[in-house]
């Protein structure tokens, strides 16, 4: 490692160490390595087996995954990732976009601060791995890890499962490193902004303006929130701050949830069918944005922009807008950099 030095007084066989550095991992869901049945298998095999995302008791729930669910699911979810696939890079749209963030936030962290901090991202499930990523942080001389999970409001199953593996991975390292987790992010002044930002030019190149804009957040089963997850509560919280921000009545925005799995009741309204509500009760104009999602993934390419959209043209709607998830545009960025800043006081 070029950087690396032995310790002024040290023994002569004293190991060199590198020099002092604070990290900063990004952290998203995860995406499987490629499309075919054992890679998707691997992939939902990992992701399902999480007891933040699936809390069954394991005897109940491994024998129902493992032989009915792992058999027929990784075909189905192989096709769907096909369609939204980047071909030219072989790997996931979130893959990619996650990468396009980590390269802007670097040469911005760069500029600030120099060799002082290293970027990097990880991934929950899949690669590359958040164990394989702390180990590369403390190698190159991370003394400081500020893990930042890209989910703007909290879940069990997003930004808690996420830190665990943070917090798993560093129970392996010999030196740890002081470490701290990034907050969600939902209320934050500058995210709004972004998002708001986001509508308004997706509108501005509208010829006639939608009757609502549908704010899609992925599901959860109904039992988590009345055990205590904050995510429902931040979720609408984000619709409001947002209409607030553009300034409209309460009747051109609503909350929706989508992604329901399972027998269970989820949090609701459902997004699929409450767009085919809307077309029937007139509004056959419709947008609909995901500020859950801080990179576009299969929930939104393939889930909103295609089944949802079938959903409500076969109600009878007329006009569906998607508008993408803030992805690597700069307003983003920044509201990134603010939240990586706030919480890198003390330490750079």
């Amino acid at each position: 490692m070029t950087d690396a030095t032995r310790p002024t007084h040290a023994a002569a066989d004293h190991p060199a160490i590198p020099r002092e550095k604070v990290g900063i991992l990004l952290a998203n869901l995860g995406t499987p390595d490629g499309t075919d049945y054992w890679s998707m298998r691997r992939y939902l095999s990992e992701f399902l087996s999480d007891r933040r995302v699936i809390d069954y008791p394991a005897w109940k729930w491994q024998p129902i995954l493992q032989g009915i669910i792992l058999t027929i699911r990784p075909s189905k979810s192989g096709k769907a990732y096909r369609s939204i696939w980047n071909n030219e890079a072989d790997e996931s749209p979130l893959l990619t976009i996650t990468r396009q963030q980590t390269v802007k936030l670097q040469a911005a962290l760069a500029q600030r601060y120099g060799a002082n901090v290293m970027v990097d991202f990880c991934m929950r499930y899949g690669n590359p791995s958040t164990k394989s990523k702390v180990r590369e942080m403390v190698a190159a001389g991370c003394t400081k890890i500020l893990f930042c999970p890209l989910y703007p409001q909290y879940a069990g199953a997003t930004v808690a499962t996420a830190n665990d593996q943070f917090f798993r991975a560093l129970m392996d390292e010999t030196w740890q490193p002081a470490s701290r987790t990034l907050p969600p992010y939902f209320s934050d002044t500058a995210y709004i902004d972004a998002l708001a930002q986001s509508v308004e030019r997706a509108y501005d190149k509208l010829e006639t303006k939608p009757d609502i804009l549908v704010c899609s957040y992925h599901g959860l089963p109904f039992r988590y929130l009345t055990q205590g997850d904050p995510y429902h509560c931040q979720c609408v919280k984000t619709t409001r701050l947002l209409k607030e921000r553009l300034g409209w009545a309460d009747d051109k925005i609503t909350t929706t949830f989508q992604s329901k799995f399972g027998p269970e009741k989820w949090l609701q309204p459902y997004t699929v069918k409450h767009v085919a509500a809307l077309a029937e009760a007139g509004k056959k104009k419709i947008a609909v944005i995901a500020p859950a999602f801080s990179a576009d993934c299969i929930e939104t390419l393939e889930e909103i922009n295609e089944e949802i959209r079938e959903s409500f043209e076969h109600a009878g709607g007329e006009s569906f807008t998607y508008i993408p998830c803030l992805n690597d545009d700069d307003a983003h960025i920044g509201a990134l950099m603010g939240r990586i800043e706030a919480n890198l006081a003390g330490w750079l």
